[in-house]
């Protein structure tokens, strides 16, 4: 060691360091206070100590300045106010037996505390010792954590603060700006580079010693009062960024007898003179099985005649094969592991693909599955047809072929198309084989169906979807959205009279008795039929929503609302009865000789005795709404078609109260029916009416 340090003694082993006496006097080396180092010093840093040196270690290489403290009680530190150019009052130093400065009182008045969500690395640094060689410029320090800055950096604010700092707080404490990292703050991290501190093997923790008691305390960086200067331990003071260099070759860093690590702690200065005197020296030999323990006399002398030392060019050799093997090993291992990976991907890729398999073949299933019903569902069908063609011939060698036979299949025999909107209505004229029909064009068609099949003519007049027809006599009677009735006279194709009917769209139109009745929101007005005028003859009240539908009887009226049918005298024009339904909105009702049939908003056909007024069955099969309902009656049976917002039309036998057969040929909502002379025609949201016959 170079004769700079001062001597002192060892502290882990009790004794005085070699070449030392108790007491030392100040070093020869050590220059004037007034030296220009210290001067130098001063002007960089403040006020220096009163006695410095500049001395380096002999065996260590002089990249940072190192300064010795001088333990006599007299080398106390004497601080001048300095920064008073930045406004802040002075700073009183205590004085100090140990030249250690406290930075604690810079900003004891702050009541800022440190965030505790840093990495363990960062925790770890914080935890070594920093008390500094003098007290270190205000400006050097965070106003956030109020120490000295650690990684400092630029924020938006123009501010310099710790980067933890800046970090984990939300606004700046001098503009309460919002903090965002810039850049680092590079002169600032080398000014605080150039600060000069202890040596971390020449501090102690507060209190830990009973001279702590005398000596003043000191700080680290982000622990007040943790540490303080042990008289004990390393003299030197370092540069805050050459410490690391320093510490690892201190000759006050704590060792282990690399021998026994049950021998007392050592200094590093100390650890050369320890090996001399060590008892726990080992045999080189001895992972091989030499038992040899001693000191360094006979340590040499065990070597003489130790039986493995003859053998040490052959246990090298051997121990270089291990060596390799096991790196061998460790190579096989690895390819072990690789190989084992590789064979769990392919284990991975033959699961999907297995798994892709079975969805194939359920998908090939499942087809198959639908392929067979439908074979089935043909092979019902052609055994139908039979069946028919049978019960024709039968009819023809009986000779009774030509009266209407319920049991034929209905089929569509053409399409009327022209309207440019969903068709909502259909009226059939009889006497002159006249279909008309209303639409959302708010036009209404008439239709041949007799010769032409074409479209005879378009009645406009409507200013809304037209929703509702009816025919009395020879005049044809439209309800529309525009809440208006107009008169049309079928001969002329003519509009003769427009009546203002509702405050709400006409819905439906059913006339009877010389008798006109129109449906609308909560109301049935009943008109009496004039000539070609309407006179409003009574309004029927008592309904609890939208009349949607109305069918007139020779002695009563049935009127549908929201899951209720009331039925009305036709002549009294009282209510005689009500029926309960489910499924929400009566949207249909149709009446044969037997039974009061009605559709309603939920997919459902609720039947009921006409007599007892009993409910004796609901029809299911529809997966919409039931829109429409028409009837054809003969002497031998009945059947009831119903129309669906499902696309479809079904056909009912009302001796067994089954679904005959499914109509499906429009590509929209089935909203309207009407028959004629054995026909059915059926109009659509798609726009057009269809004609089905058997």
């Amino acid at each position: 060691m170079s004769s700079g340090k001062t001597p002192r003694s060892n502290r882990y082993s009790g004794e005085a360091a070699p070449g030392t006496t108790a007491t030392t006097p100040s070093s020869p080396s050590t220059p004037p206070a007034d030296s220009s180092s210290g001067s130098k010093m001063e002007a960089s840093f403040g006020p220096t100590f009163s006695a410095v040196a500049a001395g380096t270690k002999a065996e260590a290489s002089s990249s940072y300045k190192q300064h010795r403290r001088t333990p006599s009680s007299s080398s106390t530190l004497t601080y001048s106010p300095r920064d008073d150019d930045d406004g802040m009052p002075p700073i009183g130093t205590p004085r100090r037996s140990d030249s250690a400065i406290s930075v604690r009182s810079l900003h004891s008045e702050s009541n800022m505390s440190l965030r505790s969500t840093f990495s363990l690395h960062e925790e770890e640094e914080d935890t070594e010792p920093q008390v500094f060689a003098e007290q270190p410029s205000v400006k050097l320090c965070c106003q956030l954590c109020c120490n000295v800055f650690k990684d400092p950096v630029i924020t938006t604010c123009g501010h310099t603060f710790c980067r933890r700092c800046a970090l984990t707080s939300d606004k700046c404490p001098v503009d309460a700006a919002k903090l965002t990292v810039v850049v680092n703050n590079i002169a600032v991290a080398e000014q605080i580079g150039e600060l000069f501190i202890h040596c971390k093997y020449g501090c102690r923790a507060t209190g830990s010693a009973a001279a702590g008691a005398a000596a003043s305390t000191s700080t680290v960086a982000g622990k007040p009062g943790a540490y303080e200067v042990d008289p004990l331990g390393c003299p030197f003071t370092i540069k805050l960024s050459a410490r690391k260099e320093h510490e690892v070759s201190c000759d006050y860093r704590p060792v282990r007898c690399p021998n026994n690590p049950s021998c007392p702690p050592l200094l590093t200065m100390n650890l050369e003179a320890h090996l001399k005197e060590c008892e726990h020296i080992k045999c080189p030999h001895s992972k091989y099985g030499c038992t040899f323990i001693g000191n360094q006399d006979t340590y040499e002398t065990h070597l003489e005649v130790c039986k493995f030392e003859g053998l040490k060019e052959f246990l090298q050799q051997t121990d270089d094969r291990f060596h390799e093997m096991q790196l061998t090993l460790a190579q096989k291992d690895q390819d072990i592991a690789f190989l084992r990976s590789m064979l769990g991907k392919l284990s991975e890729k033959l699961d999907q693909l297995e798994k892709n398999l079975e969805l194939k073949f359920d998908v090939l299933d499942e087809n198959q599955s639908k392929l067979s019903e439908d074979l089935m569902e043909f092979r019902r069908d052609a055994s139908m047809l039979n069946d028919e063609l049978s019960h024709i011939n039968a009819r023809l060698n009986m000779g009774i072929l030509g009266s209407y036979d319920p049991q034929q299949i209905f089929k569509c025999k053409g399409t009327f198309v022209g309207h440019q909107g969903p068709v909502w209505c259909l009226c059939v004229y009889s006497t002159g084989d006249l279909l008309f029909s209303g639409s959302s064009d708010k036009t209404i068609k008439v239709w041949d169906t007799c010769t032409t099949y074409k479209c005879q003519k378009t009645l406009e007049g409507h200013d809304g979807i037209v929703l509702a027809l009816c025919i009395q006599g020879n005049k044809l009677y439209s309800g529309s959205a525009d809440c208006t009735i107009i008169v049309w006279d079928i001969q002329t194709l003519q509009k003769v009279n427009t009546i203002r009917a509702h405050d709400n769209p006409v819905c439906t139109l059913v006339s009877s008795h010389n008798m006109l009745f129109s449906g609308s929101l909560k109301a049935i007005k009943v008109w009496d039929i004039v000539g070609t005028e309407l006179k409003l003859k009574k309004e029927l009240t008592g309904l609890n929503h939208w009349v949607r539908a109305l069918v007139a009887s020779q002695n009563h009226l049935y009127s549908g609302s929201y899951q209720t049918i009331k039925i009305w005298d036709i002549r009294s024009l009282e209510c005689v009865h009500v029926l309960q339904t489910s499924g929400g909105s009566v949207y249909s009702i149709a009446v044969t000789n037997h039974h009061i049939v009605c559709g309603t908003y939920e997919n459902l056909i609720h039947v009921w005795d006409i007599e007892s007024k009993e409910q004796v069955r609901t029809l299911t099969g529809h997966v919409g709404t039931v829109y429409a309902l028409a009837v054809i009656s003969t002497p031998d049976q009945t059947k009831v078609f119903s129309a669906s917002y499902d696309r479809s039309l079904r056909v009912w036998s009302m001796d067994n109260m089954i679904c005959t057969q499914t109509l499906l040929r429009h590509q929209g909502s089935v909203t309207a029916l009407a028959v004629s002379r054995g026909r059915l025609f059926s109009g659509a949201v798609d726009s057009t009416v269809k004609v089905w016959t058997c």
